[in-house]
């Protein structure tokens, strides 16, 4: 079956960096678009940046576009999310999200706190 494994997560001062990475499993990794999305507490989750299979298009939110880059790797079958200059802000759990057969999996999330 599907699985989705993220790691990275942490406490990290502002202006501070973090790398996320999303193990996969249970699919054809490389046929696959893939996006990492957060949820801060009290509010909805939001798409963060999404990849398509061949990693060579990338799409941001607005609030991360310039800070935040999305890779893959497909020999690994892992996905990437490298987080510079962090704000308080971005303090969320953060998932990992793969359509596949046309449903949603998400992986169990990680942490990301940003404070002093």
């Amino acid at each position: 079956q599907v699985q989705l494994v993220e790691s990275g997560g942490g406490l990290v001062q502002p202006g501070g960096s973090l790398r996320l990475s999303c193990a996969a499993s249970g699919f054809t990794f490389s046929r696959y678009p893939m996006s990492w999305y957060r949820q801060a507490p009290g509010k909805e989750r939001e798409l963060v940046a999404f990849i398509n299979s061949a990693g060579r298009s990338t799409t941001y939110a607005g609030s991360v576009k310039g800070r935040f880059t999305i890779s893959r790797d497909n020999a690994r079958n892992t996905v990437y999310l490298q987080m510079n200059s962090l704000k308080p802000e971005d303090t969320a759990v953060y998932y990992c999200n793969a359509e596949v057969w046309n449903a949603a999996y998400w992986g169990q999330g990680t942490q990301v706190t940003v404070s002093s």
